[in-house]
């Protein structure tokens, strides 16, 4: 109710000294005549809510439904809404077009691309996600990672697997690919310049990998028997409570790579692991790889060992979510082709 009011009240005016004005007097007028729920806060939520799930899409999203009459214009240029669109959907229409919690359309209203928030919004149905759950994808760019994927149909069937409460494995908190645009490198460039990059630009790498990495240590120098070795980067997990290693690679991906790695976890477990914390867990972070080659030289090793790939530039959005959305239909299809429910 309360955004029906501020959209007819401010008719259409989007001037901020305005709004929040209106806003300030209808906060006041509705917790005096209501109680509370009426914040200012609360108000300028149900406004921009009202303006990106419109009527007409809301009705377009019922079955039976008939088209919505267009939102008509006035000489001034105001719009108004038609008879029509006026009247209040029923509870259990409502329900019907709106099907997840108010806070998560809190939280899909700070999604600022519409393909992304149409994403999160269908995976969210999808899935059955919490809002917990729908707040730690959207913090992790899943929609970006989905549409980058080169095995689309595996990331968005993991992602039918929600996590409960704090759970959460290696290969949930480690993105796959990353995006690193901020790096400004060219199109050449060594593995030591990647570093270089990733260091200048450490607050940047680290929101990329997640809030809950900590930089511990560059070029940790590790001794076995007579020969000195070096990690690229270790990072520590909070949720994980474990040490992560990362390796650069500016090229392939290679089995080489991972039984390095698995040298290093080895090591890192004995020496460099405090007690309470889970074992450590590898990052090979290459510019390419081959998804057989990672699945048979990564899978069942006694470590965890996880090869990702990182981007220096998001491609085309419309074509990826156009693949995306292929993706999408293939799996339901699937799905419904195996009897699932």
């Amino acid at each position: 109710m309360g955004d029906r009011i501020v959209v007819y009240e401010q008719h259409g005016r989007e001037r901020a000294a305005y709004g929040e004005a209106l806003l300030e007097r209808l906060s006041g007028d509705l917790t005096a005549r209501f109680g509370r729920g009426f914040s200012v806060q609360n108000l300028y939520q149900m406004r921009l809510f009202r303006l990106t799930w419109t009527p007409e899409r809301i009705l377009q999203t019922l079955s039976g439904e008939s088209e919505p009459d267009p939102i008509l214009q006035t000489p001034s240029g105001e719009s108004v809404v038609p008879p029509s669109l006026a009247v209040p959907l029923g509870g259990a229409a409502l329900a019907q077009a709106l099907p997840l919690p108010w806070s998560a359309y809190v939280r899909l209203l700070s999604v600022k691309s519409d393909a992304a928030r149409g994403f999160y919004e269908d995976e969210a149905l999808r899935n059955g996600w919490t809002v917990r759950q729908l707040n730690r994808q959207i913090n992790s760019m899943f929609y970006e990672r989905t549409v980058m994927s080169r095995d689309k149909p595996a990331i968005l069937t993991q992602a039918g697997s929600p996590v409960a409460g704090d759970e959460i494995t290696p290969e949930q908190a480690i993105k796959d690919p990353f995006v690193l645009e901020f790096l400004g490198l060219k199109d050449e460039y060594s593995e030591t310049d990647l570093e270089e990059a990733l260091i200048t630009h450490l607050a940047d790498f680290l929101l990329e990998l997640g809030g809950d990495f900590a930089f511990i240590a560059r070029q940790r120098r590790l001794r076995i028997d007579d020969t000195w070795f070096r990690v690229d980067l270790t990072m520590y997990h909070r949720r994980l409570r474990a040490l992560v290693l990362i390796d650069l690679k500016i090229g392939r991906f290679s089995y080489q790579d991972a039984g390095q790695m698995h040298l290093y976890l080895n090591y890192a477990r004995e020496n460099w692991t405090l007690p309470g914390e889970n074992p450590p867990v590898g990052l090979i972070l290459c510019a390419e790889k081959g998804a057989d080659e990672a699945r048979y030289a990564l899978d069942g090793l006694p470590n965890q060992i996880l090869a990702a790939e990182y981007r220096q530039a998001l491609p085309d959005e419309a074509v990826l979510a156009e693949q995306l959305s292929r993706t999408r239909i293939t799996i339901e299809a699937n799905h419904d082709a195996a009897g699932g429910g």
